[in-house]
C-alpha cells in the first residue's frame, strides 16, 4: 500500500503501476484525504480490502469527459454529493445562493451542481451504460425514499429512481461498501445484490423479497399528507439495525424501491481500525495555489471519538443517518491520533474538538442497546431521561485527562456541543467541573433552541426548566472555581408549533435577560427529519396531531426579528409581530417592553429605538441587577446565521401571515449606537 493520495489523474494511476480502477469515485467535495470526510473514509476502506480506487473531485457536469479522465473503472463507479447536501451547500434558509463552498478550494462556489448525486448518476450513465453505478454519502442516504425537497417545494420519489443507480449505500458505509465490493468481485450482477444491510435497490417484483413492511403507494403519499406523514415515522422507527424492518416503497405497480434493514454498528476496535487507515489528513496538494480547502481549517486538529446520537432531537438527520446507537473510538486509538497532531508544523498546542455529533456521548444510552437495539418508539432523553439511561461520563474525562497530559497540548476543546440534560443526568458534577476549568475558553455554546416548552415539545427537546436548572449549576460551578465565564445559547426562530405568541415569549425571556444572540437560525427544513415532516404536512407524525407551522417569509423574518429586538433595523418588523400577537402592551417606555413608540415623547429619531439601544439594561423582575445577564452572557455584534442547521412550517396548520419576504427598513438612530457587546456594561 502506497502512503500516498489517492489517484486523480492516469499520470497518478501510472506511478502505481494502475492500468484500470477497480472503483472511480466521483464527489461533490474537493479530495481531502481525512477521515472527517467521508470520501476519504469509504475509499481507504476499500483499498485497505485491495481495491484499486481512483477520485474525481467536483467534475464538470456539463462535460461527459471530466468522469472519463480514470476511464473504465473495473467494478463500479461510487457517487456521493460530498459532507452536505448539495441544495443546503448551495442555499440559505431564504433559498438564496450561498457566496462560499467550504469544501471547494479556496471556497468558490458553483463548483458542483443542484441536486449533485443525480446529476453526477445520470452524467456516469451517459457514458457508461452498464457499469454499476452505486450512490452514498449524506444526500443520497437522506433521500433514499419518498422525501419533501423543501427547494422545490414538492414530494419527491427515491433518489435511485432519478439518479438511475443501481444500489444506495446509506448511513455510516464501511460494512456495507466492503460487501458491495466483494459481491461485485465474485461476479454478481449487481442486479442480484439485494441482500445487503445497509443497502437500497429496485426492483419489478416482490416474489424475492421476504419479511417486509409495506409502505403506501408513492401516488398515495403524494396526494395525501397525512399518509406520508403517517409513512415517513414508520421510516423513523425503523433506523435501528436490530430492531429495523425491511421497508418496501412501491411507485405503480411494476417498481418498488426496497430499504433493506441498516447495517449494523462500528465495534470499537472496527472504529479504531477506520480511523487507522493511511490518511494524508490534508487537501490534495494541487489545491494549494487555489488557497486549499477551508473545510480543514476546523477539523485538521480536532478527533472525532464517537458517532451516533441518542438525543434524538426532531430536526436533526442523525437518527436517519447515523443512528442512535453511540459507536467510540478506545483511548488509546485517540492518543495515537492527538500525537500525531502534535507533530505537526501548524500545531500551535490546541486540540479544536474531542466529540463527535454530540460530544460527551462515549457509550450506548443502555446495556441492551448493542444487542437489542434503541426502542424504537421511545427516546432516551425526551421527554425525560429513560430510567434506563446510563448517564456516566467517567470514561469521557478519563479520556481528556490523558489528552491534556500529551506533551506540547496546551488546550483540548470541546466545541461540538454537548447536551446539558445529560450532564445534569449524571449525578457527579466531575464532567462539569472539568469542563468549567480545562475545556472551555471563556464561554460555552450550548442549544436550547426555545424556552416556550410548547416549541420545545415539538423539537424533541427538555423542558425550560431542565435549561434554567443546568444554567444555574454552570454559574455555581464557574463561582465556586473563580472563574468568569459565559453561556452563549443557540436559539431557533420559525420552528414548527411556534407560533407569534411563542416567538413573544422567546423575546421577553430575552429581555430578562438583558441578552440578545450572536446568532439566530430560521429552521431550515433538511431532508428526512421529524420536523421537516412537520413542515411539510403540518402533522406531527409522533403523534398525528396538527402543528401550527410558520411558513411564509415575512412571517419568519418577524420570528427572527422578535429574537434580535434591540437591533434598530428590527423596529418595524418586531412592531408588526407584536402587534400581531395583540402584544402592544410591549410596545411603551416601561422596563419590560421591547420597543419604544413612534410619537410625541423626547421627539426625533431617538424614539424609534429599540429599548436595549442607549438605555440601561432592565433589572429582573426582583429588582436585583445581574450584570452579564442571569447565564453571565458575554454578548458579541450581532450575526444572523440562516444555514448551518436543519430544521421547518406543514399544510394542515400553517400561518398565512404576510406575502413579501422583504424586511421593512428600520428607522435610523441620530444617538451614536452601541454595539452589543457592551450592552451588559451600562451602569443601572
Amino acid at each position: 500500500m502506497k502512503h500516498d493520495y489517492l489517484p486523480m489523474n492516469r499520470s497518478d494511476m501510472s506511478i502505481r503501476g494502475w492500468k484500470q480502477c477497480d472503483f472511480v469515485y466521483i464527489s461533490g467535495d474537493a479530495y481531502v484525504d481525512h477521515p472527517s470526510f467521508g470520501t476519504a473514509i469509504i475509499s481507504r476502506m476499500l483499498e485497505a480490502h485491495g481495491y484499486r480506487v481512483g477520485i474525481i473531485a467536483q467534475p464538470d457536469w456539463k462535460d461527459p469527459k471530466s468522469i472519463q479522465v480514470l476511464g473504465r473503472p473495473r467494478l463500479g463507479f461510487l457517487v456521493s454529493a460530498g459532507n452536505m447536501d448539495s441544495m443546503v451547500n448551495h442555499y440559505s434558509v431564504s433559498k438564496k445562493r450561498r457566496k462560499e463552498d467550504s469544501y471547494t478550494p479556496g471556497g468558490v462556489m458553483g463548483k458542483r451542481p443542484d441536486y449533485a448525486v443525480v446529476v453526477y448518476c445520470n452524467l456516469i450513465r451517459s457514458v457508461y451504460k452498464d457499469v454499476p453505478v452505486i450512490a452514498g454519502g449524506i444526500e443520497a442516504s437522506l433521500r433514499r425514499l419518498a422525501h419533501y425537497d423543501y427547494w422545490s417545494d414538492r414530494l419527491k420519489r427515491s433518489i435511485l429512481l432519478d439518479a438511475q443507480a443501481d444500489l444506495i449505500s446509506y448511513g455510516m458505509g464501511e460494512r456495507s461498501i466492503v460487501e458491495i465490493a466483494d459481491a461485485l468481485k465474485r461476479g454478481i450482477n449487481v442486479k442480484d445484490i439485494t441482500f445487503i444491510d445497509g443497502t437500497v435497490y429496485n426492483t419489478k417484483s416482490l416474489e424475492a423479497v421476504h419479511d417486509y413492511k409495506l409502505l403506501p403507494d408513492f401516488r398515495e403519499l403524494q396526494a395525501d399528507k397525512r399518509s406520508y406523514a403517517a409513512s415517513f415515522y414508520v421510516q423513523y422507527s425503523n433506523t435501528d439495525p436490530f430492531t429495523g424492518k425491511r421497508l418496501v416503497e412501491p411507485y405503480g405497480e411494476r417498481i418498488y424501491v426496497v430499504q433493506n434493514p441498516p447495517a449494523k454498528p462500528l465495534s470499537q476496535e472496527e472504529m479504531d481500525r477506520v480511523y487507522n487507515l493511511p490518511y494524508m489528513r490534508n487537501y490534495h496538494p494541487s489545491y494549494e495555489d487555489l488557497g486549499g480547502v477551508p473545510a480543514i481549517r476546523e477539523i485538521k486538529f480536532s478527533l472525532i471519538s464517537n458517532r451516533g446520537c441518542f438525543g434524538a432531537c426532531s430536526f436533526c438527520a442523525l437518527t436517519f443517518h447515523q443512528g442512535r446507537i453511540i459507536q467510540t473510538r478506545s483511548h488509546e486509538s485517540l492518543i495515537e491520533e492527538a500525537t500525531g497532531l502534535t507533530k505537526d508544523p501548524d500545531f500551535k498546542g490546541y486540540i479544536h474538538d474531542v466529540g463527535g455529533p454530540t460530544a460527551d456521548f462515549r457509550f450506548p444510552a443502555c446495556e441492551k442497546q448493542m444487542t437489542k437495539g434503541a426502542c424504537p418508539n421511545k427516546q432516551c432523553l425526551f421527554p425525560e431521561p429513560c430510567k434506563n439511561l446510563k448517564a456516566d461520563h467517567s470514561d469521557y474525562i478519563a479520556l481528556l485527562r490523558k489528552l491534556r497530559a500529551i506533551p506540547r497540548v496546551k488546550k483540548v476543546f470541546i466545541r461540538s456541543g454537548i447536551r446539558f440534560d445529560y450532564v445534569l443526568a449524571d449525578a457527579s458534577r466531575t464532567f462539569l467541573k472539568e469542563l468549567c476549568q480545562h475545556h472551555i475558553s471563556g464561554q460555552l455554546k450550548v442549544a436550547p433552541e426555545h424556552v416556550a416548552n410548547k416549541v420545545l415539545t415539538r423539537m424533541g427537546k427538555p423542558k425550560n426548566q431542565v435549561y434554567q436548572q443546568f444554567v444555574r449549576a454552570y454559574k455555581e460551578m464557574n463561582n465556586r472555581l473563580g472563574k468568569e465565564q459565559y453561556l452563549v445559547p443557540y436559539l431557533m426562530s420559525s420552528h414548527p408549533g411556534s407560533s407569534m405568541k411563542e416567538a413573544v415569549e422567546l423575546a421577553e425571556y430575552l429581555r430578562d435577560l438583558g441578552y440578545m444572540p450572536e446568532q439566530v437560525q430560521d429552521f431550515y427544513p433538511t431532508p428526512s427529519t421529524i420536523s421537516t415532516c412537520m413542515y411539510y404536512t403540518g402533522y406531527d407524525c409522533r403523534t398525528m396531531e396538527q402543528v401550527y407551522v410558520p411558513v411564509s417569509p415575512h412571517e419568519k423574518a418577524m420570528q427572527r426579528a422578535l429574537i434580535q429586538y434591540r437591533s434598530p433595523k428590527n423596529y418595524e418588523l418586531v412592531a408588526e409581530a407584536l402587534k400581531l400577537a395583540g402584544r402592544m402592551d410591549l410596545i411603551g417606555y416601561d422596563r419590560k417592553c421591547l420597543i419604544r413608540p413612534r410619537g410625541n415623547r423626547q421627539g426625533g429619531a431617538k424614539q424609534n429605538e429599540a429599548l436595549g439601544h442607549g438605555m440601561k439594561a432592565p433589572a429582573d423582575r426582583r429588582g436585583t441587577k445581574r450584570p452579564g445577564g442571569t447565564h453571565g452572557f458575554k454578548i458579541s455584534k450581532p450575526k444572523i446565521d440562516t444555514g448551518k442547521r436543519a430544521g421547518g412550517g406543514g399544510t394542515a396548520a400553517r400561518s398565512r401571515i404576510g406575502k413579501s419576504g422583504s424586511p421593512s427598513p428600520a428607522a435610523k438612530s441620530t444617538r451614536p449606537q452601541n454595539t452589543i457587546c457592551n450592552v451588559h456594561k451600562k451602569k443601572r
